[in-house]
């Protein structure tokens, strides 16, 4: 209850008929609809393999059309016919578009040719996705400091980026839309086992970014929030677990559910994070972890 209110006794007959707040709120609809992203573009960095394409394979099973960004000059082809075959099966629209996030100019190239699609496609540009990033393990007493620098470049900087021309994208056509940020629960713990001060750095100030964001982009109906996830499953960590097996010990102590996280743990938060189920969400950090963080 309300600070300074616990003490009113409301009559039944003085409550409007309609909360007025239900009038406003997008998810004042079926709840199957608060999933949907039918008719939207979405645009993915980091969209070329790994966690990236499987969340845009999630936002074109949600029935939106969607746009990946990454460095690499083609996304991993059997990863990308996933995707298009998805899209395919359902009428949509997937591009791929190689850009450098870290590069302004590039940036707002990108959004520029994304907008001419979303006049072809009449579907807003309502969603953004900022997934590229970059890891490095180094002790800090050896980490040089233009390698820090690249790694705030690419994690931070290039979110940062990501997230302003899509939000100039969306005040522009006046959408209410949605822009989740991938962070790491490495913004708010020290991973045991890795010294990689720079990437967790980085991670903390993106989920800074989300709530500063957010703050200054609510007025527009622009929704800013971050997604944490734990440990991750993929080539780049399987790599590193070849490399050092023992970290794996380390890392499934924390684990409460047995196991590591894969990128499909995260399909669903992050449909849920850009579809009106989460109207009223913004400037939050929502951490997938499989418990790591409650048992540190």
């Amino acid at each position: 209850m309300a600070p300074g209110i616990q003490n009113q006794v409301v009559s039944d007959t003085t409550l409007p008929a309609v909360i007025p707040e239900s009038n406003q709120t997008p998810a004042n609809n079926a709840t199957e609809l608060l999933f949907t992203l039918k008719n939207t573009v979405t645009l993915v960095t980091g969209g070329a393999r790994g966690l990236g394409i499987t969340l845009a394979c999630a936002i074109a099973e949600a029935g939106g059309h969607v746009a990946c960004v990454d460095i690499l000059e083609q996304p991993l082809p059997e990863e990308w016919a996933g995707l298009e075959k998805i899209a395919k099966r359902s009428g949509l629209w997937c591009k791929y578009y190689q850009c450098d996030i870290t590069n302004e100019p590039n940036v707002e190239q990108v959004f520029d040719e994304v907008k001419q699609e979303t006049q072809r496609l009449n579907a807003p540009f309502r969603g953004t996705v900022a997934c590229a990033g970059i890891q490095q393990k180094q002790p800090a007493l050896e980490y040089p400091g233009s390698d820090y620098e690249r790694i705030f470049r690419v994690n931070a900087v290039g979110a940062f980026l990501t997230a302003k021309y899509a939000a100039r994208a969306m005040k522009a056509t006046n959408v209410h839309g949605s822009i989740v940020m991938i962070a790491s629960m490495s913004g708010n713990i020290a991973n045991r086992g890795l010294d990689c001060s720079a990437y967790n750095s980085s991670k903390a100030a993106v989920q800074q970014m989300t709530r500063s964001l957010a703050q200054e982009w609510g007025q527009y109906g622009i929704r800013v929030n971050s997604l944490s996830p734990g440990y991750i499953r993929t080539a780049m960590t399987d790599a590193l677990l070849q490399a050092e097996p023992e970290l794996e010990k380390t890392w499934m102590a924390g684990a409460l559910l047995g196991r590591l996280g894969a990128p499909e743990d995260f399909k669903a938060p992050v449909v849920f994070l850009l579809g009106s189920g989460s109207s009223f969400m913004t400037g939050a950090d929502l951490r997938v972890d499989g418990g790591h963080c409650a048992s540190a």
